[in-house]
């Protein structure tokens, strides 16, 4: 059982089962949303993920059609990103994870809209 929180603490959730891969996605919206040079995040089953506290506290936006980003209304931390179009699966923000996933990142994702001030020199595998 993985466990994570937002940075006020008022939002909770927990994760039954493993994450499998962890990748560092550096898309335009990845970045804004983080506020950082890119966003690190994991595909886990929507059905083994549950939150255990501060559903209150939640807050959705629609970013792209059909691609909903669900965050802390109050402290702003980004908690997961939900799909229409594949609904049995989340895309788990795992900065938040009080956790320790037992992996690393595997790869970096959308490279070509990077910041064009971060350099990649970690070897991982990198798509455009």
């Amino acid at each position: 059982m993985l466990t994570g929180s937002c940075l006020c603490g008022g939002v909770k959730y927990e994760v039954d089962g493993a994450i499998e891969k962890i990748t560092n996605c550096h898309c335009s919206l990845c970045r804004k949303m983080s506020g950082s040079a890119f966003s690190s995040g994991a595909t886990v089953a929507a059905r083994s993920f549950q939150y255990v506290a501060g559903r209150e506290l939640l807050k959705q936006w629609e970013s792209s059609p059909g691609y909903f980003r669900e965050f802390c209304g109050r402290c702003g931390s980004p908690i997961l990103k939900r799909k229409s179009k594949d609904p049995d699966n989340l895309r788990l923000r795992v900065g938040t994870l009080d956790s320790d996933p037992g992996i690393a990142p595997a790869q970096h994702l959308h490279v070509s809209s990077k910041a064009p001030w971060v350099e990649i020199k970690d070897g991982l595998p990198q798509t455009r």
